[in-house]
């Protein structure tokens, strides 16, 4: 039988995946090795719509890659590859805004909210176009399924309208992706502050468990994270905000239950808990530092598996492209072979 296909994207924009990157996305992708066709791109075209610096950007990418990689991505079980490796991704973009309406694109919420702090005439047409690039990736590749969070709902939509629009008025080209709701993935919040989402752009860096943290760092940001009034750990939104992060994470890590970890705490206060917490972070992250470390050490082991995930991305792209170029009339180049 043949497996579904999901693909899925994360930008390259700091020198180390979070905490909530982790379990809001890495470890759903390992998971998804198994059970899809699984397709991962580390997206630097989308890591450029904001000012960036050239050579940190080409950093961040190799760790990004290996960040994967360190986290269980295989490439013998996935096609795991740098999205401007694949130059339809751009062309495909290109197409698919010749058929999206200007006042449709003004509606995508990502560039209102990006653009908010500088205004939008100081914005790029790039941010502008974001979600259609964004349509472009999970297009080319025919992705049945797409791991989304709500913040990704709005995007997915469009790249079902935009397939289908197409489909409509050139031919039967696009397969239209469903969501895929990854079963009870955390939301995880800021440590200093539980009102929001942990986040490179929004937290300071005590609010933040990076994925590559070393292990005294990381005890000490769960030891200095923010709790709550009274001394009982239990899960309540409203009253404990703080400690029902810290049980989602703890739970998120391990398996165990939260009405499991509440009966084990109690009303003992919240030391030996935070202990535990920082110590089920770090023996994830442990391993998976140590391997990202080793993966960027053998750079020509990195570029191999980049370049071979290129090259099986590469031929499904151009699959796809060939179909569209048709379908929309471009004339073939006779020197591509295209006869």
């Amino acid at each position: 039988m043949t497996k579904p296909r999901v693909l899925s994207g994360i930008q390259p924009t700091a020198d180390s995946f979070h905490l909530g990157n982790y379990l809001g996305a890495v470890k759903q992708w390992v998971a998804l090795q198994d059970s899809h066709d699984a397709f991962y791109c580390v997206v630097d075209l989308h890591a450029i719509t904001m000012r960036h610096e050239p050579e940190l950007l080409r950093r961040r990418t190799r760790i990004a890659a290996a960040q994967l990689l360190g986290a269980g991505l295989d490439p013998d079980r996935c096609t795991l590859f740098v999205q401007s490796h694949v130059p339809e991704h751009a062309e495909l973009q290109w197409v698919l805004s010749c058929i999206t309406g200007f006042g449709e694109a003004s509606r995508m919420t990502q560039f209102k909210d990006k653009s908010a702090k500088g205004g939008a005439d100081a914005s790029s047409v790039g941010l502008f176009t974001y979600p259609i690039l964004q349509a472009a990736d999970i297009l080319l590749y025919e992705a049945n399924q797409v791991p989304v969070g709500e913040d990704q709902r709005q995007h997915l939509e469009l790249t079902r309208d935009l397939g289908q629009r197409f489909n409509h008025r050139f031919g039967a080209t696009f397969v239209l992706p469903e969501a895929y709701i990854p079963p009870a993935a955390a939301r995880i919040a800021d440590l200093q502050d539980p009102a929001i989402k942990m986040s490179k752009s929004t937290s300071s860096p005590q609010g933040i468990i990076d994925l590559l943290d070393e292990p005294g760092r990381i005890r000490k940001k769960i030891a200095r994270a923010v709790t709550d009034p009274g001394s009982e750990v239990r899960a309540d939104e409203a009253a404990k905000p703080g400690v029902t992060n810290l049980l989602r994470i703890y739970s998120a890590l391990t398996g165990e239950p939260i009405s499991a970890l509440e009966n084990k705490y109690g009303s003992g206060g919240y030391g030996a808990f935070k202990k535990d917490v920082a110590e089920a972070v770090v023996a994830t992250f442990t391993p998976i530092r140590e391997k990202t470390e080793k993966v960027l050490a053998d750079e020509a082991y990195l570029d191999q598996v980049l370049a071979s995930g290129a090259g099986r991305a590469g031929e499904v792209a151009r699959r796809t492209m060939d179909t569209v170029r048709d379908r929309v009339g471009f004339v073939p180049r006779m020197d591509r072979g295209d006869r």
